[in-house]
């Protein structure tokens, strides 16, 4: 399999969903083999210009991280990480814990599994830690990481409720850490990327909402990642390839065609919008509402459809179906 030898973060990278399968007794399982076929062609995918996705995001949101237990993780991870490798691309997997000890657990036990660099979310504790807290609790997720020959990604996701933002000058001291490989800025507050850009134009970020990937570019982000991008990967991985040549008006364009179905990535049910999006277009309407998640109502069902069949037909126009 001929690899993407081009920096995974100056590409757009998959959050991909997890495929799940109902038993005999009506309970949900992850069904490896559909997740695993569903990823892999995502990664086959190429833009105009040649390039394809440069990574594979696995048990994120959109994979219903949050639902799913420590094992049942670890086995998700460990199955994607045989489609990375065939691909020639990093496994990138999140981490969230109460406590800084707990987080350095958890990235080990990722790095067992095959991840490649961990994002690390925020401690998920009730009240905000101070700087030097939040600093102590991403210092020792670097050290784990070290430890366990992976690289880690600080995640920034002011907009997630239950997490706290990190500060602009938090941020900057721990892109400073030789472990930390990059910073993801998930918010439609683009400024955030600009003035962190501003003042070191060295800095390696990637954003994480769909309906500002244009925006965050011109703003200083050398990548992203994308849930949208899963659905229409060659769209994604295109206007990809404008960001990186400044090419802003034929980013845009495809930006535009977008829009209807990105909006649903900037929402909280963003997992069961994006999840049933991805099966009407692999004609799998019942498995797209299987879920951990929220049940989805009709009306929600519908509006989800509406938006799909929409970017399709505008994308159909710019020839950017796969």
């Amino acid at each position: 399999m001929q690899t993407n030898n081009t920096d995974w973060r100056y590409t757009v990278m998959p959050a991909v969903f997890t495929w799940l399968k109902e038993t005999e007794t009506g309970v949900l399982e992850i069904d490896f083999d559909a997740t695993k076929e569903y990823a892999a062609g995502i990664l086959k995918v190429q833009g105009k210009g040649g390039t394809r996705m440069g990574g594979l995001v696995g048990s994120g949101t959109l994979g219903e991280n949050s639902y799913l237990s420590s094992v049942q993780r670890l086995s998700l991870l460990k199955t994607l990480s045989e489609v990375a490798k065939e691909y020639g691309v990093p496994l990138v997997s999140g981490a969230a814990a109460e406590t800084k000890e707990e987080l350095a657990t958890i990235v080990k036990e990722l790095a067992t599994v095959g991840v490649d660099t961990v994002m690390v979310m925020p401690p998920k504790t009730k009240e905000a830690p101070s700087d030097e807290e939040m600093f102590a609790y991403y210092q020792t997720s670097a050290i784990a990481a070290k430890e366990a020959g992976v690289t880690i990604m600080p995640y920034n996701n002011p907009d997630a409720a239950g997490y706290h933002a990190l500060s602009t000058v938090l941020l900057k001291k721990l892109a400073a850490l030789p472990e930390v490989t990059a910073l993801k800025i998930s918010t439609t507050d683009v400024s955030i990327i600009e003035t962190l850009m501003l003042e070191d134009q060295d800095l390696k970020i990637l954003a994480g909402v769909d309906t500002v990937t244009v925006h965050a570019g011109l703003a200083g982000a050398c990548g992203g990642i994308t849930g949208v991008g899963c659905i229409f990967p060659k769209a994604s991985v295109t206007m990809q390839e404008h960001v990186n040549k400044g090419e802003w008006a034929e980013a845009n364009k495809i930006s535009q065609a977008m829009n209807s179905i990105s909006y649903l990535d900037a929402q909280p049910l963003l997992l069961e919008y994006l999840k049933f999006a991805f099966a009407i277009h692999h004609n799998d309407e019942a498995g797209g509402l299987r879920t951990l998640g929220k049940k989805l109502t009709q009306a929600q069902i519908d509006d989800v459809r509406t938006r799909y069949l929409l970017a399709k037909e505008r994308l159909a126009a710019l020839d950017l179906l796969d």
